[in-house]
Parts: C-alpha cells; sequence; structure tokens
C-alpha cells in the first residue's frame, strides 16, 4: 500500500495558491486547496514565506509531506529587476519553509526539476504554470484546447494526442501566439479592453486612468458575487453593486449623477463583450495553427474563475459547441486552484512512479 502526500504551489505576484493532494494505491484520496490574495508588490517580497507558511498550516496542518511541488509567475512582478532574481527569490522562500522536504519546480516543457536546476535555468522554469493545468486535462481528455481563465490572465492551451502543444513556452511566445490573452475576470483595467464605448447616442473616447477594472464590470452584470471580488477595489472603496457603477461610470470621466443605472449597465455589456472577443481571438489562433493535426472535432475545456462567463463564451463566439467545465470531472475546488492542483498530481506521480488517477471526491 502506497500512500503519498503531497503540497502543489502556484505562487503569482497576486495570488497565492496551494492545494493538498493525499493519494492511496495510484489515486486521489483528499484534495484541499487554499488561495490568498498576496500582490507581492504591494505587501512586501520579504512577506512571501509568512504567506507560505500560513497557507500550509491551513491545507495540511501536522501533516508529514512527502514532497512540495511549485509552479510560480511571481517573478514577472516589477517588485524584482529580473525574472532570475524573482525565481531565486521564490526558491529561496520555499526552501526557508519548507526545510528537510523535497522540492520539485515545474518547468515550461512539464517536466519536475530539482531547485538546483531550477536556479541554473531560471528562465525555463518562469511562468510555468500553465503546463501543470495542461498536464492534468491531458490524463482526462487527450485532444482539447483549454480555456483557464483566472484573475488576471487567460491562458489557452491545446492538447493532442495527450501531450501539450502549445507553440510558445514563455510569455512573449504565448502572447505572440495568442496562447496567453492578458484579460481576466477581475484586474482587468477597463480600459485595455475597449477604447471606445458608445454612449448617449454617440461614441465616447475612454479615459486611460484605472477608473475600473474588469470586476466591477462583471459584479454590476451579476456574473460574480462580492464574495467573488477577492482583490482590491480601484478607488479602494467597497464592493457593492452601487460602488462598481460609480466606478465603471469614471471610465468616460462621467459619474452616477451624470448617467442612468440602465446606461451604466449598457456599459457594462459592451465591456463584457469586448473581453469576450479578445478571448476568443486567442482561441481562434491557437485552432487554426493545430487544426490540420486533428482527426475530429475536439472540445474546450474551460478553468479558472472566469470559466462559465468569460471562457465558455468566447468558445461559443468561437463556433465550438463542445464545453466541458473542468470542475464536472474534478472536484469544484481544483478549478479556482487548477495548477497547484495539477502540479501536485505530477508530483505524487512522481513519487508513486505512476499516473495518479483523479476519482471525484
Amino acid at each position: 500500500m502506497i500512500m503519498v502526500d503531497v503540497l502543489g504551489w502556484d505562487i503569482g505576484g497576486v495570488n497565492v495558491k496551494t492545494a493538498l493532494i493525499k493519494t492511496w494505491n495510484g489515486s486521489v484520496k483528499e484534495l484541499k486547496t487554499a488561495t490568498q490574495y498576496f500582490p507581492i508588490w504591494k505587501r512586501g517580497k520579504e512577506q512571501l514565506p509568512a504567506v507560505l507558511d500560513r497557507l500550509r498550516n491551513e491545507v495540511a496542518g501536522s501533516i508529514k509531506l512527502d514532497a512540495v511541488g511549485i509552479t510560480m509567475t511571481a517573478e514577472l512582478s516589477d517588485v524584482y529587476w529580473t525574472k532570475r532574481e524573482g525565481v531565486n527569490h521564490v526558491l529561496d522562500c520555499i526552501e526557508e519553509v519548507f526545510v528537510n522536504i523535497p522540492i520539485f519546480v515545474l518547468d515550461a516543457e512539464a517536466n519536475l526539476r530539482s531547485v538546483e536546476e531550477a536556479r541554473h535555468e531560471p528562465l525555463k522554469v518562469a511562468a510555468a504554470n500553465w503546463p501543470a493545468t495542461g498536464w492534468m486535462v491531458s490524463q482526462l481528455i487527450k485532444d482539447c484546447i483549454i480555456i483557464d481563465t483566472g484573475s488576471t490572465t487567460t491562458s489557452i492551451i491545446p492538447v493532442i494526442d495527450g501531450n501539450i502543444a502549445t507553440a510558445g513556452r514563455t510569455d512573449l511566445e504565448k502572447l505572440l501566439n495568442g496562447e496567453l490573452i492578458y484579460t481576466g475576470s477581475l484586474r482587468t483595467n477597463v480600459a485595455t479592453i475597449v477604447s471606445f464605448i458608445p454612449i448617449k447616442g454617440g461614441v465616447a473616447r475612454v479615459s486611460s486612468e484605472l477608473f475600473a477594472q474588469s470586476g466591477d464590470v462583471h459584479l454590476i452584470l451579476g456574473n460574480i458575487k462580492e464574495d467573488d471580488y477577492t482583490i482590491e477595489t480601484v478607488d479602494g472603496r467597497g464592493k457593492t453593486r452601487m460602488e462598481a457603477m460609480a466606478r465603471l461610470a469614471r471610465v468616460v470621466c462621467a459619474d452616477i449623477e451624470m448617467l442612468t443605472e440602465q446606461e451604466i449597465v449598457e456599459i457594462a455589456y459592451y465591456v463584457y463583450e469586448k473581453q469576450v472577443k479578445q478571448i476568443s481571438e486567442g482561441l481562434t489562433q491557437v485552432y487554426n495553427r493545430i487544426k490540420l493535426y486533428l482527426k475530429e472535432n475536439i472540445p474546450v475545456v474551460v478553468t479558472g474563475l472566469g470559466r462559465n462567463f468569460l471562457a465558455k463564451k468566447a468558445a461559443q463566439k468561437a463556433g465550438f459547441n463542445w464545453i466541458i467545465d473542468l470542475g464536472g470531472l474534478l472536484d469544484a475546488s481544483a478549478t479556482v486552484a487548477s495548477p497547484s492542483v495539477g502540479v501536485a498530481l505530477m508530483v505524487a506521480s512522481e513519487l508513486e512512479g505512476k499516473v495518479v488517477q483523479w476519482k471525484r471526491l
């Protein structure tokens, strides 16, 4: 009988996510996830070890861990001068918190590396959380396109014959190939989604100030609840629908006295449609590149906070009708922490010497 306890990490510049996976004889026995909002450039990079320690205690308590697996995107934060500095700092923090525990670092080729190897080639492990999601889904569905829409970005990950088939590895390469869309459910500046907004019978240019973000749009439209709005608002005020409407009105340099509720809702719908289009265009670019290698129609697998109101809508707009919610295949909690769950599964499989099978919990 083989039992393995693994903690997976997705260490971002805005959110730190962890997943505890307990396996028994090659099957998942227990999953527990946790997330902490941690804008590293605001709170300070020196606070990262404390965040890791708190989350470890929340999900694992006194459990004796067999190993830790990590992915990271925090190195992109401008709190670091270079990605090399960021990668090494994250690794320093992990080693500080997890003493005498084997540590595996995921790279952009979906390989698990040692800390020493990761330090030697930091750009190989930078921004490499998406392969964890790709690998996890590839064990369930051999041909598909994954859309993972989180709070900040959207990753589009093709899987062909059970293998991740992205053209890009780095963020830059993925941006060039439509595999990374810098738009998300909460943190996207509305002014990066639209340049113009129809209003009062005309078309207004928008202010480039950070007056409102995508979380305000989706709160107004009912796509998210106040509890889903886990980040700070741009004006420091609350997360009621009225406060979100006031922020969105400022995008056209107006306010809630100058615009009616219906006019603000129409602005929100317009921004929403344009955001869906951004993701849809990336999906179409990816599909057009891989379609010659596909034997038949393939499903789109959606995950992340925006899986239903952004990823799914984008897939439909692009002409896909076969859409699978990852929450229907795995535990629902896995959909908002896919990379941390994925890397934990990868490490558990490494320790067990075979691919750990998922059984719905």
